[in-house]
Order: structure tokens, then C-alpha cells, then sequence
């Protein structure tokens, strides 16, 4: 389904004035923060009287990753808030100090509205949950587990350690890798053999090594949700077909600590098994720009690189250039703005890059 221009635009308004609220609330001595108070002391403009749309975010420069690694984290606390605990959420599976953002509730606003997104007879109500990934630091614990409470279920944990994964792969040391891949594994068959499960959060690699030592259909396994390494169409096609057996629902995600969660259109004869994604706008926008030029997108059906927006009145973060990739895709129902398809590392077709699981 295409959008005529008029829904389109509307979504567009909605966008602008999104932006408008964030950017009030983030500028404002009354409730910023103080990172971009000081921020904005120094830039020698006022984003409240000048920015007064999305495309007005094109005045700010790149968000750098480093703020989030070098500065404490109390600087992006936002005055209203000053004092209150908060969550610290740290992301992926790189090594080093890495970067961290904090925050509240918008893991639970995220995650409780991505459960629109899942059908009760894959994910049914009540049913138990089993999430294996990583926990630790990352929001993706919490935020799964929420995501099952919110549907009325429980969920089971298996954790991992992608931080080692990637490590010991650097290093060459594939053996080791696999025999802490199959500790994994076994623990979670352990579970499935033991507990009522019907609902499933796990990597791609993760899924297929799970595949391959149980029927997850028999296992009472109804939907998997599944984000994390890169899923070409292929291999999407292997685990829909193969290890899903055409029979369990699919959900492939896009998101990290950063973004919150961006939900895949389920595929279509048509898709040839290409996965495309759509930010939850306007909480987060995903563009896909050229990487010579970053304040253009580039065209539809070509590939540049991912440029993520986040705009919660937990967290600002304009134009951050991810490590990924990804093909600009046109609207589709029910989105009615861009998506980003067979989303992968920024520059994977020109050097090898080690994901690891996750």
C-alpha cells in the first residue's frame, strides 16, 4: 500500500511539532538538561526560536558518540529530574568505556508500544517468555522483560556475554566461541524442555544454533523476536523456512540502546525476504544518508548510510551517524514514512567487520 501525499504530510506535521515540544523542553532553563544548556550557551544561536521543524535539526552538527563515553552521565539529566535515580544502559558488544545513556521510563514506552505491533496468537497473553541475549548493562533486559509483563507474561532469562564473543573472535579463537555459544544454547533448550514457553527473544545465530538442537514448534515456541546481527534475505528465507518451519511467527527488529526499537512490515511474496524496518516516530527518526554528504538522504531503493534522531524528553539526540548501512525505503502501511531495509555494519561489502551474536 502506498500513502497519498495528504497522510504523509500528516505524519510530517506530527513530526514537526514533536520537535518543537522536545526541543522546548531540552533548551529551556526551566526543565534542559545540563549538557545542552551548556551547549547551547556556546553555539551562539537559540534552537527554540530557530528551530522550528525536523528539517530544522539540519543547524546541528553530528552527536558524538564520545559524549556518551567521556562525560558523566548526570550532565544529561534533565532539571526536572535532577536527583531522581536513574537507569544506566550501556550499548553493544564493542569493548572499551562504553557509551552510555540514561533514563526512566522510555524503555517502557517504547517497548509497551511495540507490543501493538506483536499478534496474541503468536506472542499469546499470558504465555511465558524466554529471552537469550545479553542482560548485564544493556536495556534490552529490562526492556523484554517489560515487554512480556505488559502482555501479562513472565520471562525466563539465559544470559550472554557478546563483549567475550567478539573478543575471542578477534583473536581467532573460533573454538572458544563455539563452546561458549553451545553453553548458551544448552541452557535455553534446558529450559524449553522443562517450562511452558511460547514466546522467544533471541539473536539470528543464536535462533539457528537453537534450531538445530530442538523443534522449537514442538517446544511450544509461537513467535520469535528476533533482532541483533545482520539478516540477509537468504538468510531470513532459512530461518522462516528452515528453522521456523513456515509456522512460527517472525518478527525481526531494529534497534539498540540509543533508538528504542524500530519493527519490521511483516514480509510479503513481493519482499523476496528483504526485511525493511520503520523507526517509532516521532520518538526516533531513521534517514538514510549519502556518506559524503550527510545532510542529503539519498534515493529510494539505494543504499547509504544510517543517521538516527532521537527526540524523547528523556534524551536528545540529533543526527547521530550509526555504524550501519541500510537501503531508503519508500512508506508502507501501517508506516507512512521512510524505513531502512537489510540494515548491516557501515562498510561490511568493503572490509570484514566481526559481529559476534549480537
Amino acid at each position: 500500500m502506498t500513502f497519498d501525499t495528504e497522510t504523509i504530510g500528516a505524519a510530517q506535521a506530527k513530526l514537526d511539532a514533536h520537535v518543537r515540544e522536545i526541543i522546548g523542553w531540552h533548551f529551556s532553563p526551566e526543565t534542559g538538561s545540563p549538557f545542552w544548556l551548556d551547549w547551547a550557551g556556546k553555539a551562539g544561536w537559540n534552537p527554540i526560536e530557530e528551530v522550528k521543524c525536523f528539517a530544522g535539526l539540519q543547524r546541528f552538527p553530528h552527536f558524538q558518540d564520545e559524549w556518551l563515553r567521556d562525560l558523566q552521565p548526570e550532565v544529561w539529566v534533565p532539571k526536572q529530574w535532577q536527583g531522581r535515580p536513574f537507569n544506566i544502559f550501556e550499548t553493544g558488544g564493542t569493548t572499551g568505556m562504553p557509551k552510555q545513556r540514561i533514563g526512566w521510563n522510555d524503555y517502557k514506552v517504547d517497548y509497551e508500544e511495540f507490543s501493538t505491533k506483536l499478534s496474541d496468537a503468536h506472542f499469546p497473553l499470558g504465555g511465558s517468555w524466554l529471552m537469550v541475549g545479553p542482560t548485564g548493562p544493556r536495556r534490552l533486559r529490562l526492556a523484554i522483560e517489560h515487554l512480556a509483563n505488559f502482555r501479562g507474561s513472565s520471562c525466563y532469562f539465559i544470559d550472554l556475554d557478546p563483549r567475550w564473543v567478539k573478543k575471542v573472535l578477534a583473536d581467532k579463537k573460533f573454538e572458544v566461541a563455539r563452546a561458549y555459544m553451545d553453553h548458551v544454547v544448552d541452557q535455553a533448550v534446558t529450559i524449553l524442555k522443562h517450562r511452558k514457553i511460547a514466546g522467544l527473544f533471541t539473536t539470528p545465530k543464536l535462533l539457528e544454533a537453537l534450531g538445530e538442537k530442538v523443534d522449537l514448534w514442538g517446544a511450544g515456541i509461537r513467535g520469535v523476536f528476533c533482532g541483533g546481527t545482520t539478516m540477509k534475505p537468504q538468510y531470513v528465507r532459512y530461518i522462516v523456512e528452515e528453522i521456523l518451519q513456515n509456522r512460527i511467527g517472525f518478527y525481526p527488529t531494529y534497534g539498540n540502546t540509543l533508538m528504542g526499537l524500530a519493527a519490521s512490515v511483516p514480509l510479503q511474496p513481493e519482499d523476496n525476504f528483504s526485511v525493511t524496518y520503520f523507526a517509532p516516530q516521532p520518538r526516533a527518526v531513521l534517514r538514510v544518508v549519502d556518506p559524503n554528504k550527510t545532510h542529503q538522504v539519498v534515493d529510494y531503493d539505494q543504499w547509504g548510510r544510517v543517521e538516527l534522531t532521537t527526540l524523547t524528553r528523556e534524551f536528545f539526540m540529533p543526527r547521530f551517524l550509526e555504524r550501519d548501512e541500510a537501503i531508503r525505503r519508500a512508506p508502507r502501511a501501517p508506516y507512512s514514512w521512510d524505513g531502512v531495509g537489510e540494515v548491516r555494519p557501515f562498510g561490511a561489502m568493503e572490509k570484514n567487520i566481526v559481529e559476534g551474536v549480537y
